[in-house]
């Protein structure tokens, strides 16, 4: 069995960061590790608290896990702080940690900043050179290529930007643009850009999308598909955790994390 492997904040309401990605491994068929690097107070509503792991207890759970349960598939999520994103990224690269996965969490889905701001440009100064595949949404692709990202076109040109500072590939995710029935997600790579459409779901069921589809990506990699195809299940699978939700809480509800995955 592949060892996937994520490093995030936990969340309370089970819906987003480690709890989601645990879920979402489990379904893809990994097994999942985790590092946790904060924890939060939250639910459906909002973030209420949220509290940094220890820096050096950070290090320590990625030690352990390379020397005993080394992964063959990386994400991360929240990071909180800018020691946090320098320990990190220092771990990763140390550690070998191989098919990275970067959600550059800034932002929760009801608003709260997860982000302090003064560790934005280091994202993109130190994790987004190590990612095998690098997954904003257009507020945070604009942050790290310091430029607005409004348009399909700014999402494919926000892409080329994230591969000239060291990214692989960059999957530019398209859900906040308003333009009508149908949703695209820009995979830009050196090889080109390829769009993937699915139709808008009118729903508030949304709280832990991008931790859902960065964990199923690295497990798809983890599991040795191509990165179109890890790319290409990991957003039906998103998709269809949306639209079969389960209408939790009372505010941005989770997905439901028990829809089956497409295979390759």
């Amino acid at each position: 069995m592949k060892i996937a492997l994520t490093i995030a904040g936990s969340d309370s309401g089970g819906g987003a960061g480690i709890q989601a990605d645990l879920k979402t491994f489990h379904q893809f068929g990994v097994f999942g590790t985790s590092v946790i690097v904060a924890i939060t107070a939250q639910n459906t509503r909002g973030v209420r608290d949220v509290h940094p792991v220890p820096v050096d207890t950070v290090r320590a759970q990625m030690a352990v896990l390379a020397e005993d349960l080394p992964p063959e598939g990386t994400k991360t999520g929240m990071l909180a702080t800018l020691e946090l994103v320098e320990a990190v990224a220092e771990g990763i690269q140390h550690h070998g940690f191989p098919n990275y996965v970067l959600d550059p969490v800034m932002v929760a889905t009801s608003g709260d900043r997860l982000l302090e701001q003064d560790a934005e440009q280091a994202i993109a100064r130190r994790l987004v050179p190590l990612a095998a595949v690098v997954t904003p949404n257009l507020e945070e692709a604009a942050i790290l290529v310091e430029r607005e990202v409004k348009t399909r076109e700014d999402m494919e040109e926000a892409g080329k930007l994230l591969l000239k500072l060291g990214a692989r590939a960059a999957l530019v995710k398209g859900g906040h643009l308003q333009d009508g029935a149908e949703m695209v997600d820009v995979l830009v790579t050196a090889q080109g850009a390829l769009p993937f459409r699915h139709a808008r779901i009118d729903t508030t069921s949304t709280h832990g999308t991008g931790c859902t589809l960065s964990a199923a990506l690295a497990a798809g990699l983890a599991r040795g598909f191509s990165l179109e195809q890890a790319t290409t299940a990991a957003l039906d699978f998103v998709h269809r955790a949306i639209q079969w939700a389960p209408r939790l809480g009372s505010g941005r509800g989770p997905l439901n994390h028990f829809v089956e995955p497409q295979q390759p």
